[in-house]
């Protein structure tokens, strides 16, 4: 079976993610990169960092020139276009089968906006060029966690969260925990929304009213192995993690800062439920270590090796083959 192709797309182009893929390119992934940006900014990351070694044989490039020379740990609108078009244009490729995935650096949502593009996140621009409905999980050695509802304001969360849209994330995660990671039978842990899972609703009606009935629904008619809803303060403990294969969040902030203090270097970010595997790093654009050479490469390097993993494993599937 040939290497999996990936489609690498590093980002602002005034934060870390330039002489984070020149770290990257060094290195032999048993798969081919293909790079999705500016080569000139590569070169002056390089520069900057004194990073002056060539990428590993093989490399290829997709090239999307930006608009202005970024100064680094200052980001530029003018070059939002750019940015949003390294990254459609590689999901493009993804979707055309040209590429087996697709590995994003970090963008700035701000410097994109300002530059008149109207953009939440790249996960629901994904979404929307594929036209599909997706999931995020984050994930690193310790635990992995997926989003109900991911970047909305606080007190918009809880009329998010229907049952029409519970379910779906839970058969987008079940299928995703069968399929990319090979979880034969999937235990998912599901978080309830109020404090104490809304202590038998003296703290909020969503458990009992939304919640519950999906769960029940799910384990009845399809068998899946849902435990919850849980209280979200004990559900992370050591012991209790080691019975769950995934955790389902009910929002941004309740289950990523756990994720991330356990093991925020290699932590990744996986959007399930698109035709092809797309893994981001867990980190922004840190524009304070941006071309000081000072930048940590792990979350960099666990997305290409989790990319090239899952897209070997959707391969071998597809032609009927072990991994």
């Amino acid at each position: 079976m040939r290497r999996p192709r990936l489609a690498l797309v590093p980002g602002e182009p005034a934060g870390v993610g330039p002489e984070l893929c020149l770290a990257a390119l060094r290195r032999d992934w048993d798969a081919d990169l293909i790079v999705y940006g500016d080569p000139d900014t590569l070169r002056r990351a390089g520069a900057a960092t004194g990073d002056a070694s060539a990428p590993a044989p093989g490399v290829r490039w997709v090239e999307i020139p930006n608009a202005a020379p970024p100064e680094f740990g200052r980001p530029d609108p003018a070059n939002a276009r750019a940015v949003i078009q390294a990254l459609t244009a590689a999901a493009a490729d993804c979707l055309a089968g040209r590429c087996d995935g697709l590995v994003t650096g970090p963008v700035h949502k701000a410097a994109i906006n300002a530059g008149g593009i109207a953009y939440t996140g790249t996960t629901e621009l994904l979404a929307r060029q594929a036209g599909c409905e997706v999931v995020m999980m984050l994930a690193n050695e310790v635990v992995r966690v997926a989003l109900a509802t991911t970047h909305l304001p606080l007190r918009a969360v809880a009329d998010a969260i229907d049952a029409r849209g519970l379910e779906r994330t839970l058969r987008i995660l079940h299928g995703a925990l069968l399929r990319d990671f090979g979880i034969a039978r999937p235990v998912v842990a599901v978080l309830g929304l109020n404090p104490h899972a809304g202590e038998s609703g003296h703290l909020g009606r969503e458990e009992i009213e939304v919640i519950e009935p999906v769960l029940a629904a799910l384990r009845a008619r399809d068998g899946f192995d849902l435990r919850g809803p849980l209280p979200a303060d004990t559900a992370f403990l050591p012991r209790a993690l080691e019975e769950f294969d995934a955790v389902l969040a009910m929002y941004h902030d309740q289950g990523l800062p756990v994720l991330k203090y356990s093991g925020f270097e290699q932590a990744v970010n996986l959007t399930l439920g698109l035709p092809y595997p797309r893994v981001a790093v867990d980190h922004g654009t840190a524009l304070d270590l941006a071309g000081r050479g000072l930048a940590d490469p792990s979350s960099l390097f666990a997305a290409i090796a989790t990319c090239a993993r899952l897209a070997r494993g959707r391969m071998a599937s597809a032609a009927g083959v072990a991994a």
